[in-house]
């Protein structure tokens, strides 16, 4: 009985220890990201502390996965990360720091959406990215079906949440000034299907709806492939109260 008592106890300083790793790593990143940033962030008093979400964002370069997730924080936010990610003993164990679910973008399996349907069940928010890759240039890419299809698996709403101005990081780093970093956040929404397995061709519309609701958010030169507002429609979007 005592030694399960130890275990227990053991177990418990862990996670503590755990907690108090990770709350000194995002806080420190953090701080470093302020210093290099000008973050624009008060649209994320938008954004409700608890979840289920799931948070649909644009792709541009690296800074943006340790931004969000710190200025995210204390929401509880898990990301779809890129498998290779791993390869990089640092940036691997960041991404294990944050729980992050790593996703093989050429051979994407069922363990991951398990992975992606538990985080939400247990009430966090999980980050998708629907380009799948960095654009570097900061104008929208066209987007993959995945956000869709877990949408209608989990049935919960989806918050869009765009960013821009991290495409000059780089270059204002080299020049010593700091970079604005603007994050906007929309109105969260529901995908409405009268069918219980739509189509592709629908959720190919729903894809478009989504990545629409980004492209409104963000300035025009920053559309990309969704430049033509016109073509932005709403038919299977369900608007939620925050």
């Amino acid at each position: 009985m005592f030694e399960a008592a130890d275990r227990s106890d053991q177990r418990v300083r862990g996670r503590k220890g755990v907690v108090l790793i990770h709350n000194a790593v995002t806080y420190l990143i953090k701080g470093i990201i302020r210093l290099t940033c000008r973050v624009h962030d008060s649209e994320l008093n938008r954004v409700p502390l608890r979840g289920p979400f799931i948070v649909v964002t644009n792709h541009i370069n690296f800074l943006e996965v340790p931004l969000l997730y710190t200025f995210f924080h204390p929401r509880p936010l898990i990301g779809l990360v890129k498998v290779e990610t791993w390869n990089n003993p640092l940036l691997g164990g960041l991404a294990n720091l944050w729980q992050a679910i790593p996703i093989d973008r050429d051979n994407p399996d069922l363990t991951v959406l398990r992975r992606a349907l538990a985080v939400l069940k247990e009430g966090k928010f999980l980050a998708i990215a629907p380009e799948g890759t960095r654009s570097g240039n900061g104008r929208l890419q066209p987007g993959h079906s995945g956000v869709v299809y877990m949408a209608l698996k989990s049935g919960l709403p989806i918050i869009p949440v765009v960013h821009y101005g991290g495409e000059k990081y780089w270059r204002n780093l080299k020049s010593g000034r700091r970079t604005d970093f603007h994050l906007r956040v929309g109105r969260p929404f529901t995908l409405r299907s009268g069918d219980r397995f739509p189509s592709r061709r629908t959720r190919q519309l729903m894809l478009q709806e989504i990545m629409y609701q980004l492209a409104e958010l963000l300035p025009p030169d920053y559309r990309g492939a969704y430049a033509d507002m016109s073509q932005a429609s709403k038919d299977f979007l369900v608007p939620q109260n925050n």
